[in-house]
């Protein structure tokens, strides 16, 4: 399981239990909390009621007297109330009076009257000085069904006379209840939503920014040229951000040092042979010998002259891109016409080995790129093609769209490379026997081009031609670079 899929469902695994728990509270303290704003509101009522009957129950008039008209004449009022989207057109509080015995002696339900309540907790508390409440069901048949009764003490001095009840249905309560909860879990609905959302986004970035460091890890693994992630765009700099620096820091250290021991390695190599055919040259120039001969090792330590000067300059070409890490003087190119450019300096080499040029570059064909170093990876290719090609032979160039790039190519009709080095002619100092036989080349060149290639976004290839009788007709070198858009 990838760790972005991990990081998503532990999020959702804790956001889920605590949302569950927050909401099983609001949920279930909404039933409890709106029944105590009307018991509360129970309590005021009743306390004001009974400062009111007072005087009735004083003078035994409680059943005929003005408290008990009004009380009665209270049922049938119709307030018009809108209370936040709910309209209330009758009046739902219910009154009763017991005397001193705890029977009634008065009850907006007239069936109520004469009945003894002394037994209920809001009589049986109130006439003992307490706080009397109760919540019962109307029916046993219908539990569900209950109405909270709130009693207070009827006094006249320090005497208990009687206690008023006020009661009310918790049915009635029911729709403010449900809205309550309705807006409750929709509002949950939408924070589970929007916090997902956010998790998710958080997820994404987390698992990206890793990815990204993955893919570079990887890529310099590998020993490709790869630019550090940029990590820190959302949040300014992140631990993200500071570990690729450190990838970075810790890869161009390394490269350095290996670059080093094996640039040094392998130069003392290549120049072993090269020094070689010149000492041995000079000392014998050192003893009498024909002219023949004598211009024959003289010349010998001129052509290992060049070569060595050739080896030195193309390693400092190499050197000095391989630091590059991003392109410098960008701009669009005619590769077709850089090319043709390119073969009107080689036009004395070309003429020396009678090499016939087949010009199939077309007039399209434009790159974004380093002018320089884009002719220096031209020209390799090209030397190469004329090193490895036969006196009288003849070379083909084309330029072709393949896709979003550009592919150009440069085929001769040389020996081919040998099956065993396909795979190490990119190397820095991997020789191949040139044309003539006498000399043989690094790979210096084509290692220039592929470290090129790499600055440009492209990618270079060498490979063998083969034609009818299974013969090999030469050698096909193709470099793809994106095209201008």
């Amino acid at each position: 399981m990838r760790i972005g899929l991990r990081l998503l469902l532990a999020f959702f695994l804790v956001l889920g239990l605590a949302l569950a728990v927050v909401l099983q509270v609001f949920v279930e303290e909404v039933k409890p909390g709106t029944r105590l704003a009307m018991e509360d509101s129970l309590v005021d009522t009743a306390q004001a009621l009974a400062q009111l009957a007072a005087p009735d129950l004083k003078a035994g008039v409680i059943a005929s007297g003005g408290f008990a008209t009004a009380m009665r004449q209270l049922q049938g009022v119709n307030p018009q109330a809108s209370l936040w989207g709910f309209s209330k057109t009758s009046v739902h509080t219910q009154v009763s009076i017991t005397d001193a015995q705890g029977r009634v002696v008065f009850d907006t339900r007239p069936a109520a009257i004469g009945q003894d309540h002394s037994r209920w907790n809001d009589v049986a508390r109130t006439l003992r000085g307490e706080y009397g409440a109760r919540s019962s069901a109307v029916s046993p048949d219908d539990p569900d069904n209950t109405v909270m009764h709130v009693a207070a003490p009827i006094v006249d001095g320090p005497r208990i006379i009687g206690v008023l009840t006020v009661s009310r249905a918790n049915r009635t309560l029911e729709p403010y209840i449900a809205r309550s909860r309705e807006r409750i879990l929709g509002a949950s609905w939408v924070l589970l939503g929007v916090t997902l959302a956010i998790g998710g986004l958080f997820t994404w970035w987390i698992a990206r920014s890793l990815q990204r460091l993955q893919t570079y890890a990887l890529a310099v693994a590998r020993g490709e040229r790869a630019q550090p992630p940029r990590l820190g765009r959302l949040s300014g700099n992140t631990e993200f951000s500071d570990l690729a620096l450190a990838v970075e820091g810790m890869r161009l250290k390394l490269e350095d040092k290996a670059y080093v021991e094996h640039y040094v390695h392998t130069l003392t190599h290549e120049l072993k042979s090269p020094l070689a055919a010149i000492r041995g040259a000079a000392e014998l120039l050192q003893e009498p010998l024909p002219e023949a001969e004598r211009q024959r090792f003289a010349s010998n330590v001129q052509r290992q002259a060049e070569r060595l000067q050739q080896l030195v300059e193309r390693l400092l070409r190499l050197t000095a891109v391989e630091q590059m890490r991003q392109l410098d003087d960008v701009e669009e190119l005619d590769l077709a016409a850089l090319t043709r450019e390119l073969l009107q300096g080689l036009e004395p080499r070309l003429r020396a080995q009678q090499l016939k040029v087949h010009d199939e570059l077309g007039d399209t064909g434009r790159v974004r790129g380093n002018r320089f170093l884009l002719a220096q990876g031209l020209s390799n290719l090209l030397d190469n093609a004329i090193d490895f090609s036969p006196a009288g032979g003849q070379l083909w160039l084309k330029l072709q769209p393949e896709g979003e790039h550009l592919a150009w190519s440069v085929r001769d009709e040389g020996p081919g490379v040998p099956d065993y080095a396909l795979g190490r002619i990119f190397e820095r100092f991997y020789s191949l026997p040139r044309g003539d036989a006498h000399e043989r080349s690094s790979g210096l060149g084509l290692c220039l081009v592929q470290e090129v290639s790499q600055l440009h976004g492209g990618s270079v290839s060498v490979e063998n031609v083969a034609v009818r009788d299974g013969g090999v007709a030469g050698c096909l070198a193709r470099w793809r670079l994106p095209a201008a858009r």
